[in-house]
């Protein structure tokens, strides 16, 4: 399938999102034209101040998306651009929150992924690719022993405890469950469009993303889910072990994961793929 090329549009949902900031930022920097979808005219001014700021301002646009998971949300966003980096998902909330399953992650995770899909396959709309954000916890569920993991391997035990349990479950369990359900429901769109669609899909695999953020941040407890545990853990100064950091499977930079929803809308081979995306255990 044909790749995007420099002057090409690119639509970044969740644009003032701790990725997406970045993957906005590198797809300005490498030529391309970027329109942003955020969630409020706030959140808008926000994102234009920051690349204005840079010199970045004058190849991007934003467009207000309130409800990913409405009907239709993305049918106006997607017109005339040449790919997609859906990159909006619902991930926040301490482990000790009560979560809606429903309406704080089930629907916008699946309605937002799933309705992006069909505003693209819209007649008139020149859409090349989509690159979809979705997560390790797609692929897997937190293992009793080391475990090694692929991209043919699934998160099918939390969508399990989900559908007995609802919200009586932590809300990490929730957001796993919501990962897997989400790419599901895309790939399964995919296949059963393939034939009459012209673009095609690529899902990126992300574990824990760290880095510097560039999206606005007015105080430690406004930083996103990953990075408030790393300055929970790291930089607050708690009393915790090496082996306490060491406790998890896996994680990226957020520069290097901004690159790679860039690369897999460049690359022709990256069609059509799952890709795990991590810098290592």
């Amino acid at each position: 399938m044909p790749t995007i090329s420099k002057g090409d549009k690119v639509l970044v949902t969740g644009a003032n999102g701790y990725a997406a900031m970045w993957a906005t930022r590198l797809f300005l920097e490498r030529g391309y034209s970027v329109r942003g979808t955020v969630r409020s005219d706030d959140k808008a001014q926000d994102v234009k101040n920051y690349f204005n700021s840079i010199g970045l301002g004058k190849r991007l646009e934003l467009v207000i998306v309130k409800d990913i998971s409405k009907n239709g949300a993305f049918d106006e966003a997607v017109k005339g651009v040449d790919a997609i980096a859906h990159m909006a998902s619902p991930f926040h909330c301490s482990q000790t929150c009560l979560v809606d399953v429903a309406t704080e992650f089930l629907g916008p995770a699946i309605e937002g992924t799933v309705g992006i899909l069909k505003s693209a396959s819209s007649t008139g709309t020149k859409v090349k690719r989509i690159v979809i954000t979705s997560s390790t916890a797609a692929v897997m569920s937190p293992p009793d022993q080391p475990t090694t993991f692929s991209a043919s391997d699934w998160n099918t035990k939390d969508p399990k405890l989900v559908e007995e349990f609802g919200s009586k479950l932590q809300p990490w369990t929730i957001y796993r469950a919501s990962k897997s359900l989400a790419e599901k429901a895309a790939w399964e769109y995919y296949e059963q469009h393939k034939s009459e669609i012209h673009w095609d899909l690529t899902v990126l695999n992300p574990p824990f993303i760290f880095g510097p953020p560039i999206h606005k941040v007015d105080s430690s407890s406004s930083l996103n889910t990953s990075m408030q545990s790393w300055f929970d853990n790291v930089v607050d100064g708690r009393n915790i072990t090496k082996e306490d950091l060491s406790d998890s499977t896996c994680w990226i930079d957020v520069r290097d994961a901004a690159l790679a929803h860039v690369l897999s809308l460049e690359k022709p081979e990256a069609g059509g793929e799952r890709i795990i995306i991590t810098e290592g255990v």
